[in-house]
């Protein structure tokens, strides 16, 4: 039932069914060795929070090169990331999703109707989201901020038609 209600607030319902069904650890990590009752490894919360940051990062610069198509792509890798965070790490309280439900919701809003203003307070929103889950979780020391630079020298964020 969380990882059903973490889905809706994030707007991914039908892949959290599927993953609903698999065994939810704490928010302890296993080991890399620990192996998984599906027959893999499960991914640390470390690693899939590290993915989302990147993810952060690219969706800034997205958005500020107003290449809607790559940030819609990049917020859906955040949705997914939260989703599969939330559904594998029962220790992540439904509320500290919720926080960013809000947040991508609107993001997704300003993408859909390419408004500039509208995408960077809602990535501010969610900037902060990710934070105020990273307090929640006792893991205040993981502080993110809006990018200033992007570490991505091999990625072109413009358009192709702004090129």
């Amino acid at each position: 039932m969380r990882v059903f209600m973490a889905a809706m607030l994030v707007g991914l319902a039908p892949m959290a069914l599927a993953v609903a069904q698999s065994s939810q650890p704490s928010l302890q990590e296993p080991s890399s060795q620990e192996p998984m009752s599906r027959g893999g490894n499960l991914p640390r919360l470390g690693e899939i929070m590290l993915g989302k940051q990147w993810r952060h990062i690219k969706l800034w610069f997205a958005g500020k090169g107003h290449n809607w198509d790559l940030a819609a792509y990049e917020l859906a890798q955040i949705r997914a990331s939260l989703i599969e965070a939330a559904s594998l790490y029962s220790g992540i309280p439904v509320g500290d999703v919720a926080i960013m439900a809000g947040p991508i919701q609107s993001i997704d809003k300003a993408i859909q109707s390419k408004d500039g203003a509208a995408f960077v307070k809602a990535f501010n929103d969610l900037t902060v989201g990710c934070n105020a889950c990273h307090r929640d979780m006792e893991r205040g020391f993981i502080e993110i901020r809006v990018p200033g630079a992007s570490p991505f020298t091999n990625q072109v964020f413009a358009p192709s038609a702004k090129r």
